[in-house]
């Protein structure tokens, strides 16, 4: 039985493809700070797709949770799929650089870079013994100069490079970095306090890409999820 675990797997994106992995038969492994929310997610999963849901509240900076979290899919036979979804946007309104404190900053890339690679390092054994894939969650702020964005748009960038030499370093897995587009989350919507974002999609339009990279045969790389050929 096919098992992945999704980081920030409550709410947003995360949710979405619990979603639709949950609809294929797929184990999973979640987690969310929201302890309630979390287990409302799981209880959802399980009761209209009967399959496995692991949820375990804490935080992906915490050594002791994310080792929880690979335990947890090891003992449903290993982890086919790590999807590295939790990220932290930094102080809402956004801050330019020179008003971002530098703690806040830290936080973010705790989230965003350390606990994605930390988390990659625990599974690795195990992805590397199931050829196993991993999906790195980025942003265009990686890649585009958008005032604001400087501390989130950082992390992701380093995130996009630490996959990267990961894909180079571990040719027996898929490693993708995965561009979700805009879309109509809790984050998003800090990002933009105040303002109406109910013009961007929903999560659950990347979600056929992402499903794409979890399930086909596309090389290591970086991707828009939205423009992943579905077949």
């Amino acid at each position: 039985m096919a098992v992945a675990v999704i980081t920030g797997g409550s709410r947003g994106l995360g949710r979405a493809l619990a979603r639709g992995l949950a609809s294929r038969g797929w184990s999973l492994v979640i987690d969310g700070r929201d302890e309630a929310r979390l287990a409302a997610t799981a209880g959802e999963l399980r009761a209209a797709h009967d399959v496995t849901v692991v949820a375990i509240p804490g935080d992906v900076t915490d050594p002791a949770h994310r080792d929880a979290l690979v335990r947890a899919a090891e003992d449903l036979g290993g982890v086919d799929v790590l999807v590295n979804n939790a990220s932290e946007l930094g102080p809402s309104p956004l801050l330019s650089l020179a008003d971002l404190p530098i703690d806040a900053y830290a936080r973010v890339l705790d989230v965003n870079v350390v606990a994605p690679i930390s988390l990659v390092q625990r599974a690795l054994p195990s992805l590397r013994a199931r050829h196993g894939r991993v999906i790195n969650v980025s942003s265009d702020a990686a890649v585009e100069a958008y005032p604001g964005w400087g501390g989130y748009g950082s992390s992701k960038a380093a995130l996009e490079q630490l996959t990267n030499v990961l894909a180079a370093e571990e040719p027996g897995l898929r490693v993708y970095r995965v561009d979700p587009g805009d879309m109509r989350t809790d984050m998003h919507q800090a990002a933009f306090p105040g303002e109406d974002i109910t013009d961007r999609p929903q999560p659950e339009t990347s979600v056929p890409g992402l499903l794409a990279l979890v399930e086909g045969e596309l090389p290591s790389g970086r991707y828009e999820a939205r423009e992943v050929h579905v077949s």
